[in-house]
């Protein structure tokens, strides 16, 4: 959630262009029937239930992401948490949209297909950071109860 409130300060408050989910839940619609790579996503034709789709495998991902990294950090930083592992597990995650849905929904590798790559990428790092962010944040309020 922490992610999606900056991605809203991003979309309302910068007037930057934001990753629309309904084109994600495209992307895994035409992926489960075997089309990985879309020339642009927005051509390809459009999947029943995509927003929803989109928006449940964020929510999927954010869980089985937070998830790994705390198997990976263990119970001693949920006990005390701090900014900079989980800062850099969300630059970790980077390597998701980089790697897989990018370039899957012709944007290319790392955003190198849009009109403005390096902009792209500091937008995915900026998305990334707060999920990150929201995993402390998150383990700092559990601390608290």
């Amino acid at each position: 959630m922490v992610m999606d409130l900056g991605t809203l300060i991003q979309k309302h408050l910068l007037s930057l262009q934001t990753l629309d989910y309904a084109m994600a839940g495209r992307w895994l619609g035409h992926a489960v029937r075997g089309r990985f790579i879309h020339r642009p996503i927005m051509a390809s034709a459009p999947v029943r239930g995509e927003r929803l789709i989109g928006w449940a495998a964020h929510y999927l991902t954010g869980v089985l992401f937070a998830t790994l990294f705390l198997s990976a950090a263990g119970a001693g930083w949920l006990e005390n948490p701090s900014l900079w592992p989980a800062l850099v597990f969300g630059i970790l995650t980077l390597a998701a949209p980089f790697l897989v849905l990018q370039p899957g929904m012709g944007a290319g590798l790392a955003a190198r297909r849009t009109p403005a790559p390096n902009a792209a990428r500091l937008k995915s790092l900026a998305t990334h950071l707060t999920f990150g962010a929201g995993l402390w944040l998150s383990a700092l309020c559990l601390t608290l109860l």
